[in-house]
């Protein structure tokens, strides 16, 4: 069974009671169930996985990149928080990798402060996906799962 990563950045540990304005009242539990029915129902297995720090993120994009080119993954959705504004080595890890990688984002960044318009992930993801609440980790997945089949 093939393996979908969501990869999930900073401060993403605390949804549900971080600004639930803006990224909604599920918590980091729920977001991991929908993620796990969404791939069953494309016969696909999760790894799911949060991290607060920059290197854990890249050391998992590049395990995902060698997994992937071992046909035991087809593609990674990342959340990668702050970090879409501010990280070029997630963006080299990334394209370094050749991971099929959709960036996701629960809140629409281009309706928000202006520093979140700009993106260091779009220009290596394969797509992205924003605004649709947490229900978009399902439809990223959903995406991959098409891409791969």
């Amino acid at each position: 069974m093939k393996t979908v990563l969501v990869l999930n950045g900073p401060n993403l540990n605390l949804l549900g009671t971080r600004e639930p304005a803006v990224y909604g009242a599920q918590t980091l539990a729920d977001v991991e169930a929908l993620c796990a029915t969404a791939c069953a129902s494309h016969g696909l297995a999760l790894d799911f996985r949060q991290s607060n720090h920059e290197g854990v993120m890249i050391d998992a994009i590049q395990e995902a990149g060698r997994a992937q080119a071992a046909g035991t993954l087809i593609g990674v959705v990342l959340n990668a928080g702050a970090y879409t504004h501010t990280s070029v080595a997630l963006h080299d890890a990334i394209k370094g990798s050749g991971v099929t990688l959709i960036e996701l984002h629960i809140s629409n960044v281009h309706a928000r402060e202006a520093f979140r318009h700009h993106s260091f992930i779009s220009p290596v993801a394969k797509a992205v996906m924003a605004g649709f609440g947490v229900k978009g980790y399902a439809l990223a997945i959903s995406g991959l799962a098409g891409l791969a089949g």
